[in-house]
């Protein structure tokens, strides 16, 4: 069984388009969604596509559709920084009662078994959070409480928009990158699951997509191209500001 894995799109249609492109080739079984989906220029269309692909998809929730949820139930949005609030109430007002409904149904994690890894757990920040921050450099004994006592070979997980394969307690988890907004380079980044984990990378054309996008009110949207789709931070500059979010996020689990 072949497994595409996708995780924080946000909103980026054009890297979806291409990402999905590239998954069509690939023969797999099934597309896992691991949450971010929306948060992002083109929250409807982005979900739209998803929604309407042929290859049997399952969804999970990251922190962007928790923040969407919250507020829809008249809650006070608990993002990660005022600009994240802003997003979530502009989101609100762009997708469909339907498509709203829809995101209402998905769960925080998603089991898979396959041969040769058994089960296999699915998850946007850790088995417990969407929100809490980790990285490749964080140090173990800080992470494997947060890992502990899971009955799953491998954790599959997002949020940070940087992959990585590495070791918490004994247990595997990997880090699927970001499809819309990846750190370090131009492009999207996703799993392939076959008989080996592979890190993908898929490139599009960016002027053209930053074209695409620049059309979108979504009020962060000249940021979002500058910074995130035509010159992402690079590495280092992102590992700076998630230790800062690491910091933020460490009393939220």
């Amino acid at each position: 069984m072949r497994v595409a894995v996708i995780y924080d799109i946000h909103g980026n249609l054009p890297a979806l388009e291409a990402v999905l492109n590239e998954i069509k080739m690939t023969n797999v079984d099934c597309i896992i969604v691991g949450g971010d989906v929306i948060a992002g220029p083109m929250p409807t269309e982005t979900l739209s596509l998803l929604q309407n692909v042929s290859i049997p998809t399952h969804f999970i929730y990251g922190n962007a559709e928790s923040e969407l949820l919250r507020h829809l139930a008249g809650k006070k949005p608990q993002g990660l920084s005022e600009r994240a609030d802003e997003a979530t109430f502009w989101t609100s007002k762009q997708l469909t009662k339907d498509q709203k409904h829809f995101i209402s149904q998905w769960p925080a994690t998603y089991e898979l078994t396959l041969d040769g890894y058994g089960k296999i757990l699915f998850c946007h920040a850790t088995p417990h959070s969407d929100i809490v921050v980790f990285t490749k450099n964080t140090p173990e004994r800080k992470l494997v409480d947060l890992f502990e006592g899971q009955n799953a070979a491998l954790v599959i997980c997002g949020h940070t928009h940087m992959q990585f394969d590495r070791n918490i307690g004994g247990l595997r988890v990997v880090n699927a990158g970001s499809v819309g907004m990846p750190f370090g380079h131009t492009g999207a980044d996703w799993l392939l699951i076959d008989t080996e984990i592979e890190f993908r990378h898929t490139s599009y054309n960016i002027s053209k997509a930053a074209k695409k996008l620049i059309q979108s009110n979504y009020p962060h949207v000249e940021d979002f191209l500058t910074n995130n789709v035509l010159e992402p931070p690079s590495e280092t500059k992102a590992l700076e500001m998630l230790s800062r979010l690491e910091a933020i996020t460490a009393d939220k689990e």
